[in-house]
């Protein structure tokens, strides 16, 4: 496994991806709707691999729904960076990171249409490509939260 990281600008939420190919062999794809356009946005994921996501102060992260609201767009509050799509399917929790929040070299990008699946195709597409074994530990007021 590679292990790479990254996170936002401001260091509030840090991620780590343990990736089962070197970086340079994924191709991030490049989401064609306006919301991941006007964030420069292209997700990498590894359905074999893992996910931790560690955010300091969890009151300085935004989650938005755009689309077909299916996925929560992960945000930090504090620096505005855009740091991938979150999935909840019963107690499954499922990721996506955008490529550009993590310190690597990944592929060259390809254009992905997300737009033109239905709301059931992009629900089997997210399991079969995003990240399935993720963990997001978030400090609170009363300490460190899991999820």
């Amino acid at each position: 496994m590679d292990t790479v990281s990254g996170g936002c600008h401001c260091g509030n939420i840090r991620l780590e991806l343990a990736l089962t190919r070197a970086p340079a062999e994924y191709a991030p794809r490049e989401c064609d709707c306006e919301f991941c356009r006007k964030h420069g946005a292209a997700y990498v994921s590894d359905p074999r691999g893992s996910l931790r996501i560690r955010v300091r102060d969890a009151g300085q992260t935004s989650r938005y729904r755009q689309g077909s609201g299916q996925a929560e767009m992960l945000l930090c509050r504090n620096c505005g960076v855009l740091l991938g799509a979150l999935y909840q399917d019963r107690s499954q929790l499922y990721a996506v990171v955008n490529a550009n929040a993590v310190g690597a070299q990944f592929g060259v990008p390809r254009a992905v249409s997300p737009r033109s699946l239905s709301d059931s195709d992009k629900l089997r597409r997210w399991k079969d490509l995003w990240f399935a074994d993720v963990m997001i530990e978030a400090q609170t007021h009363e300490g460190l939260a899991h999820e």
